[in-house]
């Protein structure tokens, strides 16, 4: 008789399935790698908070694609030609949530919170009921 072990593992291990939980676990660490990495630049370093998004941008997109070709996708490319055409593809999309980003980063902190003009336009939501 099968443990029940044995029947989650032949029906949720699957190859794709596998693959989706690697990219999730993962994702998360890239996640952990911007937060991080922004932290240690903007209140550390005392950098740009502009300056500080980008590079800690930059840091969790080389995370993601290296960790994404090793153990996500299991890339075995080593030619240069295949190597452009990956990560290529993979800069192009992440490009747009750089941008993205950098437009967050300014509305929450330029304009919401350091007073900029504007700021009275954006909606003031309070915890507090009184």
């Amino acid at each position: 008789m099968e443990s029940i072990y044995s029947k989650i593992k032949i029906k949720y291990f699957t190859e794709d399935n596998i693959e989706k939980i690697s990219y999730l676990f993962f994702g998360a660490l890239s996640t952990l790698v911007t937060i991080v990495s922004y932290w240690i630049f903007a209140s550390k370093l005392k950098m740009n908070y502009m300056i500080a998004t980008t590079i800690s941008w930059i840091l969790a997109v080389a995370f993601a694609f290296i960790r994404n070709k090793i153990f996500v996708f299991k890339s075995n490319n080593t030619d240069i030609s295949s190597f452009l055409k990956e990560i290529s593809s993979f800069l192009f999309f992440r490009i747009v949530t750089l941008f993205q980003e950098l437009g967050t980063m300014f509305l929450l902190i330029q304009i919401r919170f350091l007073g900029g003009k504007g700021a009275e336009r954006l909606p003031t939501y309070s915890t507090n009921s009184n």
